[in-house]
């Protein structure tokens, strides 16, 4: 951060909840606050469900195999949104922060890193947007700027079923293989995980925790 200065966050923790019901939210928010809201993170896992973001193919149907298509105003194309999956959402005012997109993608890339590390996974950013392990892609970001407040956020791909990203070209690209923490560390834990990302988050991102609320 450019200062040594903390701003406060809410954290909340909505348990797992359709996709839509986090996407309604999550545009409110952005839409009516202002600049004395603090700014949220919130730790999700969705409902099977492809979301495919604003450079992705339109031509997508609304379903592949009984799971539903949502087009979202997110970056990037499309992807996979499953139970054991962690997704971390980031309602920031970005200017109050004072950090730009690159900062922020940098920040976030290194939570992810950091995170790994500690349960002894060494990953990578050196291949494509996202972090990888073994050459295959453990998390993805997508992220929306809407004047200077950021949504959307970054997904980790924990122990889940990764079957759904073989019917698709995860992030429109064919030669992607999807992988999850569980197939390096299988004694790995959810809540353990969800634990570190939380910190790391507070502590890459020089926040004071005011406040962490189970929304479910």
């Amino acid at each position: 951060m450019n200062s040594s200065f903390s701003h406060p966050v809410i954290i909340r923790d909505f348990g797992i909840c359709s996709w839509s019901y986090i996407f309604n939210n999550m545009n409110h928010f952005t839409n009516v606050r202002n600049q004395h809201t603090i700014d949220e993170i919130w730790f999700v896992e969705h409902y099977p469900v492809y979301t495919n973001g604003q450079i992705g193919n339109s031509e997508f149907r609304s379903s592949i195999h009984n799971i539903p298509v949502i087009p979202t105003n997110r970056g990037g194309k499309i992807t996979y949104h499953g139970p054991g999956q962690q997704i971390v959402y980031l309602l920031f005012n970005l200017k109050r922060l004072k950090i730009n997109i690159r900062r922020l993608l940098s920040f976030i890339e290194k939570i992810v890193l950091n995170t790994l590390y500690v349960f002894s996974i060494i990953g990578n950013n050196n291949i494509n947007p996202g972090i990888y392990v073994e050459n295959k892609k453990i998390c993805s970001i997508g992220l929306r700027i809407k004047k200077y407040y950021c949504l959307h956020g970054f997904s980790l791909n924990i122990k889940m079923d990764l079957r759904p990203f073989k019917y698709i070209d995860p992030c429109g690209d064919k030669n992607i293989i999807m992988t999850h923490m569980y197939n390096i560390k299988k004694n790995i834990s959810f809540h353990n995980v969800k634990n570190v990302l939380i910190k790391n988050c507070i502590s890459f991102f020089n926040l004071t925790c005011v406040s962490i609320q189970d929304v479910y």
